[in-house]
């Protein structure tokens, strides 16, 4: 007779966990196959300018952006697997017409529906994925699923630029129609744990003979930005806009300053760093609380950042993109945990797509003026800038959230 789980230690790797974690890789990869590739490809296939070729690519986080304003809300309502499939699905179509998309106005479209159901797909599969989390290992948990967002930093970006270089940009597309699918296939076998499928069952029979209509509720503002969350949102948002800093300039700044091969291997450092100390940190969240945590993530975001102000040569790069695994890298899972943890379970959908809103904002919205300060100082000042932010950063996240007993303690100590 097997052994019997250890109930204050409930297993983490179930089969609704490891499939999202499987299929949430598969859509990480297919935008870190193509955010590095698009923009030359506008330029080269369609001679578009720079302005362009740069909206060809950010059309992709518009699209995103926008899906976030009601992903919550219909994955709550719908039910998160119904909405994962049919956001998987149009992910695959869309994957689907980039071969096909012969103007740059085509292509933009194409970009802003991958984007739309990228959305939709990676945060449904959080939810999924949550449901399968027990609360007492909810950072652990929340911390290697991010594992996968991760590993599709180091591959996807390599890979994407590999396939142009050695092939061609058909073949590219052709390899991200092909995970697509295998991203589909996956999905069609992702299933909530049976006992939450049998419990909702259950009330929903009850529910019918004692004669009561399900209803469901109406749309409104909570459910685009679930007060809850937007707190760490918030916060999320100014982390969003150092990051964006780091992903949109890191190359032209490195031509700049001739440490081109140290960016090359940045985000491998990243990825490194973080797949190493993701084992860790879930569990110290955990035990410990959230500020321990966050408060480490950003002093190695800010020390990262103010390494990228002053860097000359390629070392100095490379130890900025582990710290930047340290930083981002932390305080993106650990703050998908305390989203989740501040929302009932009915809610999810919306909890995590709130943090996610708040973060493309910061993502999508920073490049701009970031671009502003750029022309009119140099990537060192903006870095720097952006250092003094990681900083105000930590300020507002005192205020609003790790003054609190639960974040300095955690869940358990309460």
């Amino acid at each position: 007779m097997p052994p019997s789980p250890d109930p204050g230690n409930p297993p983490l790797v179930t089969p609704t966990f490891l499939l999202s974690w499987l299929v949430n890789f598969v859509q990480f990869l297919l935008f870190y196959l193509l955010v590095t590739t698009v923009a030359l490809y506008a330029v080269k296939e369609f001679a578009a300018s720079e302005a362009a070729s740069g909206f060809a690519a950010s059309s992709f986080v518009v699209g995103a952006t926008v899906a976030r304003i009601f992903a919550g809300y219909l994955i709550d309502v719908l039910g998160r697997r119904r909405i994962m499939l049919a956001a998987i699905v149009v992910v695959t179509i869309a994957c689907a017409l980039y071969i096909p998309a012969g103007t740059l106005p085509l292509l933009i479209v194409v970009r802003f529906v991958h984007g739309f159901g990228y959305a939709f797909a990676s945060t449904a599969l959080m939810a999924i994925a949550q449901s399968a989390i027990p609360s007492r290992r909810r950072a652990e948990g929340t911390g290697y699923f991010a594992l996968g967002s991760t590993l599709a930093t180091a591959v996807g970006p390599a890979l994407g630029l590999f396939l142009v270089g050695s092939f061609s940009y058909d073949a590219l597309f052709l390899v991200t129609l092909a995970t697509a699918a295998v991203g589909l296939l996956l999905g069609l076998f992702l299933r909530r744990p049976a006992e939450q499928r049998e419990a909702e069952a259950a009330a929903e029979k009850a529910a019918r003979e004692a004669g009561e209509t399900p209803k469901h509720p109406r749309f409104s503002l909570s459910d685009i930005a679930h007060p809850a969350v937007i707190p760490i949102g918030a916060f999320m948002l100014f982390v969003g806009l150092c990051y964006a800093g780091v992903i949109t300039y890191l190359n032209a700044y490195a031509e700049q300053r001739d440490v081109v091969t140290g960016a090359g291997l940045f985000f491998l450092a990243y990825a490194a760093t973080m797949l190493v100390m993701r084992f860790v940190l879930g569990r110290v969240q955990d035990r410990h609380g959230d500020n321990v945590v966050i408060y480490l993530g950003l002093v190695c975001f800010a020390l990262a950042l103010g390494l990228l102000a002053v860097a000359t040569a390629d070392w100095q790069i490379i130890i900025a993109g582990a710290l930047t695994g340290l930083g981002y890298g932390t305080l993106m899972p650990a703050c998908q945990a305390i989203a989740v943890s501040a929302v009932p379970a009915d809610k999810l959908g919306t909890g995590i797509s709130t943090m996610f809103l708040f973060m493309d904002v910061g993502l999508g919205l920073g490049p701009i003026a970031l671009g502003v300060l750029v022309s009119a100082t140099s990537y060192g000042t903006m870095y720097a800038v952006l250092a003094g932010v990681a900083v105000l950063a930590a300020v507002f996240y005192h205020a609003v959230h790790g003054r609190h007993d639960v974040a300095q303690r955690g869940p358990a100590a309460l």
